[in-house]
């Protein structure tokens, strides 16, 4: 499998990582093992977990899917696998931490008890990457920073990364760092999808001329670009249909991803895949891997055959002809996901 370097750091993992955030929820215990046995045996040495997974947040199960990871990670050498985690954001914002009960926040205080945690839960002493799983802009970056580079230099982290930032904020904190000596992000953790190309605007700009890698989530986009929601389907057990039901946040949420426009675009883009003889999701996986400025795709399943379509996209060559369409699609429909 193709490789690639993570921002300016001394580490290089799979162009494709695999996501773990269904696991323990969506993926009970023995598929998800079995799915990520598949993945290593695959080439994928990259992983990717959170202390707020498995989703939909609860307090209920936060911090399962680590622990399922942990259980795995003891079958394998520990230097062959690149593991990534995320401490939570605030929890005053858009969305509130499962850990905690609900009082995270981006300070020593959290931060030093998220990493103590996850490290218990993975059963391991390290982690490559970890990351801020949504940013504060109203505290002080140099709180959080401050106490991320005091985890690199104790060995606890090896490189760090943030997630669900903004041009602004991620240009700010490797001002932070770089005024203060602190190890700085590595890594941007954002959605980028043929549906929301959205990072194009500004960040892309930002990982370019600062070395700043982004390891996209929900290329797929949540699973739309696979066509099953489609002609008004809703798949039994698939995310998008059970956050429906669940209304809320959650409802909203599916809304972004599931609406008139967005499931045209997915409608243009499947006729593409069938013009190049390849899966939707080989397509879209593959444009996701192409960017300059993308070091490797999250990707994610509920079922181990949902792989095979994912790891074809690593030998797939997109045409200039193929990636003129796509475009032409993107100008006619921008913004899909709004």
């Amino acid at each position: 499998m193709q490789s690639k370097r993570l921002g300016r750091s001394a580490i290089v993992v799979s162009k494709i990582c695999m996501g773990t955030m269904t696991f323990g929820s969506q993926a009970d215990e023995a598929t998800s093992l079995r799915i990520l046995d598949k993945a290593f045996d695959a080439g994928i040495d990259f992983y990717d977990t959170a202390e707020n997974y498995p989703v939909p947040p609860s307090e209920d199960w936060a911090g399962r899917t680590e622990e399922i990871l942990g259980r795995w990670l003891k079958t394998k050498r520990r230097d062959a696998v690149i593991l990534a985690t995320k401490v939570c954001g605030p929890s005053h914002g858009w969305i509130r931490g499962a850990q905690r009960a609900g009082m995270t926040a981006l300070d020593r205080h959290n931060i030093t008890r998220a990493i103590e945690a996850s490290l218990r839960r993975l059963g391991t002493d390290y982690v490559d990457l970890y990351q801020t799983h949504w940013p504060d802009h109203g505290a002080r970056h140099e709180d959080a920073l401050e106490t991320l580079d005091e985890l690199v230099r104790a060995g606890k982290v090896r490189v760090l990364g943030c997630s669900n930032e903004t041009a602004w904020g991620l240009m700010k904190s490797l001002q932070v760092c770089a005024d203060n000596g602190f190890h700085r992000y590595e890594t941007i953790q954002n959605n980028f999808s043929l549906n929301n190309r959205r990072f194009e605007d500004a960040l892309a700009q930002v990982c370019l001329q600062e070395g700043v890698s982004l390891i996209p989530y929900s290329p797929l986009a949540g699973g739309v670009l696979s066509g099953k929601y489609n002609d008004g389907r809703r798949p039994e057990g698939a995310r998008f249909s059970r956050y429906f039901d669940m209304g809320g946040r959650q409802a909203a949420m599916a809304q972004r991803f599931i609406n008139d426009k967005s499931l045209t675009s997915t409608q243009r883009f499947m006729d593409i895949a069938a013009g190049l003889g390849v899966s939707p999701v080989t397509l879209a996986t593959a444009w996701s891997l192409r960017p300059e400025f993308v070091a490797s795709t999250i990707v994610g399943a509920s079922r181990e055959d949902q792989l095979d379509e994912i790891l074809a996209a690593d030998a797939l060559v997109l045409s200039p002809e193929t990636l003129d369409q796509i475009d032409q699609v993107s100008r006619e429909l921008m913004y899909p996901m709004g």
